[in-house]
């Protein structure tokens, strides 16, 4: 995803590595950190990721006084913007395992003066106590993870009775990518499936929250998220994926190169087309 305008951010949608995937503790240095704030930055600037997200806020209906908490909480946006739903006297806390990502929503909430606090934490083994969040929120985690039932699972206990959640995430089987040979761009695809822990979240989420014990409300949640063609030029990302599909058998180097030549020379052009679809589901405990 890309702002409206401003420099080309470096990874395409939704290519961001997971809160709980990605390195922890600086690895990769202030470099990377600020890549990753650059890319969430350019995120939030999206017309579709606006709507869903508060397609998803209207659903949970904060109210004054209740505790909610944003899991994989990134630069810390929407917990603010629970946080003040919540005020004078609930709770707002995003759990965030990159130091370098908490600190910069740290220091954003401060300056803004929101209540919201971060800390550190895994979607799994989530530091709270048995009924005790009255909201919750988790973006763009479940497709990271190796065992999302169990991240699933662990929203539900943290979740009061009347407690919701809504989870929203990526379905990379919504893909839609022009130009190139579909042959290639399919076997394209695929390896990067294969390399996913989680790749086909969004679809499996309503099963999984209500395997967790969670109601499910009938009306899903989506947006297209449809790059620029623009984004496509200076983000290496497609050149990796490329290379590593021709590292596993999937492409040979030719095919590779060749699909590559097409989609640079169409984004040059203006007329390349990329999108993944992102959906949103509410998740309720019985009270």
């Amino acid at each position: 995803m890309t702002p409206q305008s401003g420099p080309t951010p470096p990874e395409e949608p939704g290519a961001a590595p997971s809160m709980f995937t990605r390195e922890r503790i600086g690895e990769g240095g202030a470099a990377r950190v600020a890549t990753l704030v650059a890319l969430l930055d350019a995120q939030e600037q999206q017309p579709a990721v606006r709507r869903l997200r508060a397609w998803a806020f209207e659903a949970l209906a904060p109210e004054p006084g209740e505790s909610v908490v944003d899991v994989g909480a990134g630069l810390g946006t929407e917990l603010r913007r629970l946080a003040e739903a919540v005020a004078p006297n609930g709770r707002a806390v995003g759990v965030e395992p990159n130091p370098g990502l908490r600190e910069e929503a740290s220091r954003r909430a401060a300056l803004l003066g929101s209540a919201a606090t971060f800390i550190d934490g895994d979607a799994a083994d989530l530091p709270f106590a048995d009924g005790a969040v009255h909201v919750l929120r988790c973006e763009r985690v479940f497709q990271h993870l190796a065992d999302p039932q169990a991240a699933a699972h662990e929203l539900a206990r943290v979740l009061a009775p009347g407690g919701r959640a809504a989870v929203l995430d990526s379905d990379w089987g919504t893909v839609i990518s022009h130009p190139g040979d579909p042959d290639l761009v399919r076997r394209y695809a695929e390896a990067n499936w294969r390399r996913m822990p989680n790749p086909f979240a969004a679809r499996h989420l309503p099963n999984q929250l209500r395997a967790a014990g969670l109601l499910v409300d009938h009306d899903i949640g989506s947006a297209a998220l449809v790059m620029p063609p623009r984004a496509l030029l200076g983000s290496g990302v497609v050149h990796r994926n490329a290379d590593a599909a021709v590292q596993e058998g999937a492409l040979t180097r030719e095919e590779a190169d060749r699909l590559l030549a097409d989609v640079m020379a169409a984004a040059r052009a203006g007329t390349a087309f990329f999108s993944v679809t992102m959906f949103g589901v509410i998740g309720r405990k019985a009270g």
